[in-house]
């Protein structure tokens, strides 16, 4: 069974440049919606232990906060082999993000890396 592991700046890089299915909670201890989605997370985590489930405690990493834009929380991402394919503030209900991580692991992630390269083709001739 997975479960959700409390990461540091170090650990969530690695666990990101790891390539795979990463989902990264942003929480704090005082923050009340985020100890509601915190069990949500957890039993989710443990459905699927193919993917790594990260907490980030922004009170105690507020380094990553601060560099990854972190306003909101709870704050919730999806990365699959180092791309970041959702982010978005408030706690999910467990359907939607039973759903959310169904849609992340069906994506044919070479072609999100085609359409990357593509766009970053079309900026740099712009």
């Amino acid at each position: 069974m997975g479960h959700a592991i409390e990461a540091n700046e170090q650990s969530l890089k690695d666990a990101i440049e790891g390539g795979g299915l990463v989902l990264v909670d942003f929480w704090a201890p005082w923050c009340g919606p985020c100890r509601m989605f915190g069990p949500i997370f957890e039993r989710v985590a443990g459905k699927h232990p193919d993917a790594k489930f990260l907490k980030v405690n922004t009170d105690v990493e507020q380094g990553i906060s601060m560099g990854l834009g972190i306003q909101s929380i709870p704050t919730l991402m999806v990365f699959r082999d180092g791309v970041l394919l959702f982010r978005d503030a408030g706690a999910l209900p467990e359907p939607a993000l039973e759903d959310l991580v169904g849609q992340a692991k069906a994506l044919d992630m070479a072609d999100v890396h085609r359409q990357i390269a593509e766009e970053e083709a079309k900026a740099k001739k712009s």
